[in-house]
């Protein structure tokens, strides 16, 4: 396979421990051309050994996460083994390390020394809960850990048990952390700064995706529950149905939308019902409107009611199969699908979905066999033009971005949590607004009391996607607006947008009036499926995205529906890889002075979440196992009730040990010493039993009780929480995870901390989100150089401003405008 020049080709990185986390932020880095080494044991990473494994026995999960590295392999026991690696290490500018999760038998090293040694070293270390507070030394797993995080309990039937997906989501979200740590430190590292060291925490990473529900519940109460299938507080519909051929994914959330869904089936009834007007309105109704819909859905196919939804502006989407993914031309065209060799068998897996258009990533490649050594597609060394040999003097409170600057057009949650990641790292973001058409996250009630009110100032989704940023007002379909804002870009090393594709071109801000203005700019269009994609006028919110991914068709229960995991699952997952894109294209910027466009589709991101069922369905033909609660590697598995109403724990051996001290806890001696169940496909033929047996034991305790049982004899188990529960989650506390900041409207408020730290502390949120307009003055004089005079003008002429229009006075601007 050939490949262009990828934008890391003279970084080398190293690998240690045995962590998907660990492994997949090394990934990107061979994404992008680094010299990545992955140091193993004689007998291998363990995770080669991870199901679902291919008709060769190579481990699926293992090869999406570690194709295009260098495998080394390194005996502990030999009796230089620890200055073999040392050495190692010192050569490099990354080390990851996934030691703390397993060890896989590396060798010690003094990391201390080496960093000492090594002032530009860049180090990286991932943690299930980090290496202080109550869960730290917690035996764990994925599914456990997003049981923690309040991940399972909103999802599946209302009876129970919370349904969840096998082990492949912290790992990605964690690794994407990590990356976005170590790439911001290759930023600062170019102004001559000393590398920095990061911890990860899988378990504070996975909050980004529960940390928008958290914070609506710190600020409505205690309103969300388990509401069945493909149902998700707040909104309704937004869910998975069956149509004549295939199924559709459907999310009519605003008025407009809603309407028009009606009108689609012919519902006039359901659409001038008063009593259905709002998403908290048809929550109450969705039996009884389901009953309407549904069986009008059954009469076209997904196909035939896409092509009608998209006439209508609905956000919807068929809902596909894997086997749907893998004929997906487009996919496969722009990389999110890629082909790799596993030894002897030839498969596809997830791309990268960082979607640089002039240092785009490889696509695909060989996953090494133990102690293969892959060339990198180019090898030059530039350490000592980018590494200080001493850290003397220079600044070690200095954010790694700061001095870089951004112009933010993102509104919602997708876009916001790029720039709201680059801004908690230092960079300026200035986001820009209109008193006309403010972020919709702050509301979209039009009517004159809440603007009157403005209670689109006191929107808990809102505050914690934008603290950090400083805001301003800007009407772009007018010339001032139009010429100021191009005088903000021309100044700033990025611009990021989130609208559909078309919007800021036809206002003249596409990337090529942009790029003129300022050829060094990074410029980042974040729409749901790409902009030259065939489906680039399809409406979408984090929830299609989950939708069309393919992930639905993997989890649940065999024979039942696709189902979906997350109110807007891609909403989280689509502003993570923005972000780390971004890091990317600056990297490339600062060392050419060149920028580039990052055509990012949201869809793509969460591909990744569905890898190794694309690469065993890629190879062997057969449709996905689903395994509901249960796992393809580990038995037990699964999600178990508790005394008390709802409560319920997720309990998984990992080992023979584990199993055997799980035994002897739920009153099974006779299990662990049974040698016969020593594997768990022995275990598997009395699966139902053991669940049984866990079940009865659970049954008599309450949830914090069963943990504290399990965790006290290392098994790995954690309960289910809901989102408003991590608002007193001890150990987050413990770690000073929430933050309390004061803001004009809502007074002092929680903020969800970075899952990514520099020593035993958070980042520090340094400013509350802006209220609307409130940089207007600081930014257009003290920036720009307007006079007060003009400012003052700019409002009066509506270019800018500090209160929303209401539906009526902006009825009466346009029509004065036009």
């Amino acid at each position: 396979m050939e490949y262009l020049i990828a934008g890391l080709s003279d970084l080398r990185v190293i690998e240690i421990g045995s962590s998907a986390a660990a492994s997949y932020c090394a990934r990107l880095f061979a994404d992008f051309g680094a010299d990545v080494r992955k140091v193993e044991p004689p007998t291998g990473d363990p995770l080669r050994g991870s199901a679902p494994v291919t008709p060769e026995g190579q481990s699926a999960w293992f090869a999406f996460l570690n194709f295009n590295k260098s495998s080394l392999i390194l005996d502990a026991a030999d009796a230089d083994a620890s200055t073999r690696l040392s050495n190692l290490i010192d050569d490099c500018d990354v080390l990851i390390d996934g030691r703390d999760i397993d060890s896989a038998g590396c060798a010690a090293i003094d990391i201390a020394a080496i960093r000492k040694r090594c002032p530009g070293l860049i180090y990286v270390e991932a943690s299930w809960f980090g290496q202080q507070g109550p869960y730290a030394d917690f035996a764990a797993t994925d599914s456990t850990v997003r049981a923690l995080a309040g991940l399972l309990k909103l999802v599946g039937a209302v009876e129970g048990p919370p349904m969840h997906a096998p082990d492949f989501q912290t790992g990605i979200l964690a690794g994407l952390w990590g990356f976005i740590a170590a790439a911001s430190s290759v930023v600062s590292r170019m102004r001559g700064e000393p590398g920095r060291s990061w911890s990860v925490s899988i378990f504070e990473s996975s909050l980004s995706l529960s940390e928008y529900l958290m914070f609506e519940a710190s600020a409505q109460g205690d309103v969300m529950r388990r509401i069945g299938i493909n149902r998700f507080w707040p909104n309704f519909p937004t869910g998975i149905y069956e149509t004549k051929k295939g199924r559709i994914g459907v999310s009519a959330i605003t008025p407009t939308q809603w309407h028009s869904f009606c009108d689609m089936l012919g519902l006039s009834e359901l659409r001038s019902d008063p009593a259905l007007a709002s998403n908290e309105a048809r929550l109450k109704h969705m039996e009884q409107i389901e009953r309407e819909f549904m069986p009008r859905l059954r009469t076209r196919t997904a196909q035939e009611w896409f092509a009608e939804g998209l006439k209508r502006k609905i956000p919807i989407v068929p809902v596909p199969e894997i086997s749907d993914l893998l004929q997906d031309g487009e996919k496969k065209e722009r990389g999110a699908i890629v082909p790799i060799l596993l030894g002897a068998e030839k498969g596809l897996t997830a791309g990268s979905m960082q979607r640089l258009t002039l240092t785009p990533p490889r696509r695909g490649g060989r996953v090494p066999a133990p102690g293969e050594r892959q060339d990198p597609p180019d090898t030059r060394r530039c350490q000592s033009d980018t590494v200080p040999t001493s850290s003397r003097g220079l600044d070690a409170s200095r954010l790694p971005l700061q001095g870089i600057r951004v112009v933010d057009f993102s509104m919602g949650w997708a876009g916001p949590l790029c720039t709201r990641t680059l801004a908690d790292l230092g960079a300026d973001v200035i986001k820009i607004e209109a008193i006309q058409y403010p972020d919709w996250w702050r509301g979209v009630d039009r009517r004159p009391g809440y603007a009157e009110h403005r209670m689109y100032e006191v929107a808990s989704c809102f505050c914690i996607m934008n603290r950090n940023k400083r805001g301003i007002t800007l009407d772009l379909t007018r010339q001032q607006g139009l010429a100021l804002a191009k005088r903000l870009v021309a100044g700033a090393d990025v611009a990021i947008d989130n609208y559909s594709v078309d919007v800021l071109p036809k206002l003249g801000l596409g990337y090529d009036v942009l790029s003129e203005i300022n050829p060094r700019l990074v410029v980042m269009s974040m729409s749901a499926f790409g902009t030259k994609s065939i489906r680039r006028n399809c409406r979408a919110y984090g929830s299609t995205l989950e939708q069309g991914s393919g992930l639905p068709s993997v989890i649940g229960s065999a024979g039942g529906p696709p189902m979906m995991s997350h109110i807007a699952f891609g909403d989280a997952v689509g502003g993570l890889n923005g972000c780390a894109a971004v890091l990317l294209a600056l990297i490339h910027a600062r060392n050419t002075g060149q920028g580039q466009f990052i055509d990012l589709a949201q869809i793509e991101c969460m591909v990744p979440f569905a890898a190794p069922w694309i690469t065993m369905h890629s190879i062997s033909g057969m449709p996905p196992e689903r395994y509901g609660n249960r796992h393809p590697q580990f038995v037990p598995h699964g999600c178990f009730r508790c005394a008390g109403e709802d409560n319920w724990i997720v309990i998984t051996a990992t080992d023979e040990h584990m199993w055997q001290r799980l035994a002897v806890l739920i009153g099974r001696p006779d299990w662990a010493r049974d040698t016969s169940l020593a594997s768990p496909e022995a275990r598997r033929a009395i699966e139902d039993e053991i669940e049984k047996d866990i079940e009865a034991w659970a049954l008599t305790r309450d949830p914090d009780r069963a943990l504290s049982d399990l965790q006290e004899l290392r098994i790995a188990a954690g309960v289910a929480r809901l989102p408003i529960d991590l608002l007193k989650d001890r150990h987050l506390r413990s770690r000073s995870f929430l933050q309390e900041i004061d803001r004009a409207f809502i007074g002092l408020h929680p903020q969800p901390s970075m899952p990514i730290r520099e020593g035993s502390r958070p980042y520090l949120i340094r400013t509350a989100a802006p209220t609307l307009g409130q940089h207007n003055t600081e930014i257009l004089s003290g920036l720009l150089g307007l006079s007060a005079a003009e400012v003052v003008q700019l409002e009066r002429d509506g270019i800018i401003g500090t209160t929303m229009l209401s539906e009526g006075e902006l009825a009466e601007k346009v029509s004065s405008n036009s």
